[in-house]
């Protein structure tokens, strides 16, 4: 069996939501391949979009969040939605041709523009196995002008919002966001600290996604003027002159700052409460840990949707002005019944063995031919 995954490089969570499902797949002997749909199309274009998506979200999150907003507006037969289509066949013609080459049995798209350019694809006439990955706790604009066989989602209570935008409820599949097998491993937070070389005491994990968004430096030291007992690990991804800046700061507590890490699922073991970003895959990982969520810095959009999703079902806290950070890591660290509270919720929602599912149904699937020319 070959699996081609079609994924687009905007931030880091849709290439690493198919690594996770690859890494199963490929202990399962599947041959698999990811290709950036757009780099193979055009590198500038990929280029393009990847710089976009990230001086967007970085330097002008609010003119993101309304477009992302606008985006949920458009009706779907909006002249808008007839350019994109076009251009999507255009890039479709290409696309086809790697396709013919790979002979893929299966399909799967972790990304929106991967997923309507594959819906022009198959109108094409090339028969092959489809799947779309959506990679928030929300279902993204222009999902429902796709036409793949099945959809995963993050949980069945988007179910419905995922019909209300017209995604056939048949071809749901609320199996969760694919992650690395590691994460569904757990270990006491005292052997998690001892493997990382730290005190076996109350551990605040500061994430601030692949990127270093957000002003971190700020909530380290919103942190130290806590007056209470506890470790700060500082996560800046790969920003260099953030984990540079935050190694500057003079702190009376400890902390242990790194930049881009291969062992987050052992912090996460390791903390008694996360102060992040609510990025999809972030989000998945923490709640595979069962690990209690404080949520900052959202980039207005879909992680504004993701917050709202946790906030709403009682998986996470999220700092305002009138919660202020000292307060919501003061409660996780003292009130066990709010922790229990929200740790059981985090228990019934997680889908820590989303890519073995996602794995399994895929070796399932009945051959379907893809005509050769």
């Amino acid at each position: 069996m070959k699996v081609l995954f079609l994924s687009v490089t905007a931030g880091q969570g849709h290439n690493q939501t198919a690594k996770a499902a690859m890494e199963c797949l490929r202990d399962n002997n599947v041959e698999c391949v990811m290709l950036d749909t757009f780099e193979y199309i055009s590198p500038f274009l990929k280029e393009s979009i990847s710089q976009g998506y990230l001086i967007s979200t970085k330097f002008s999150p609010s003119l993101y969040g309304r477009m992302y907003r606008l985006a949920e507006r458009l009706e779907r037969n909006n002249i808008k939605m007839s350019v994109s289509k076009f251009t999507n066949s255009i890039f479709a013609r290409k696309l086809i041709t790697y396709i013919e080459e790979y002979q893929p049995d299966v399909i799967v798209c972790t990304h929106i523009f991967s997923a309507q350019i594959m819906t022009q694809v198959i109108e094409s006439g090339i028969s092959v196995h489809t799947i779309g990955i959506v990679t928030d706790y929300t279902i993204h604009p222009f999902w429902e002008e796709t036409h793949l066989d099945y959809y995963i989602i993050a949980n069945e209570l988007l179910t419905h919002q995922a019909v209300k935008k017209g995604l056939p409820k048949d071809k749901l599949m609320p199996i969760g966001i694919p992650i690395f097998q590691k994460f569904a491993k757990k270990l006491p937070a005292q052997e998690a600290r001892a493997v990382l070389n730290i005190e076996d005491k109350d551990t605040v994990l500061v994430m601030s996604g692949s990127m270093g968004h957000g002003n971190v430096a700020k909530i380290i030291k919103q942190l130290d003027k806590m007056d209470m007992d506890f470790q700060i690990l500082s996560v800046c991804g790969n920003n260099k002159t953030l984990q540079d800046k935050i190694d500057e700061i003079p702190l009376n507590k400890k902390i242990y700052n790194f930049g881009f890490v291969d062992n987050v699922d052992i912090m996460m073991d390791a903390a008694s409460c996360i102060i992040t970003k609510p990025g999809g895959l972030t989000v998945s990982e923490c709640m595979a840990k069962e690990l209690p969520m404080i949520v900052v810095n959202p980039i207005p959009g879909q992680e504004d949707r993701n917050a709202e999703f946790l906030l709403n079902n009682g998986l996470a806290v999220k700092i305002t002005k009138t919660y202020p950070l000292d307060e919501a890591v003061g409660q996780l660290l003292t009130n066990q019944e709010k922790v229990d509270a929200m740790t059981g919720r985090i228990k019934e929602l997680a889908r820590p063995n989303a890519s073995k599912d996602l794995c399994d149904f895929i070796l399932n699937l009945p051959p379907k031919n893809v005509p050769r020319q």
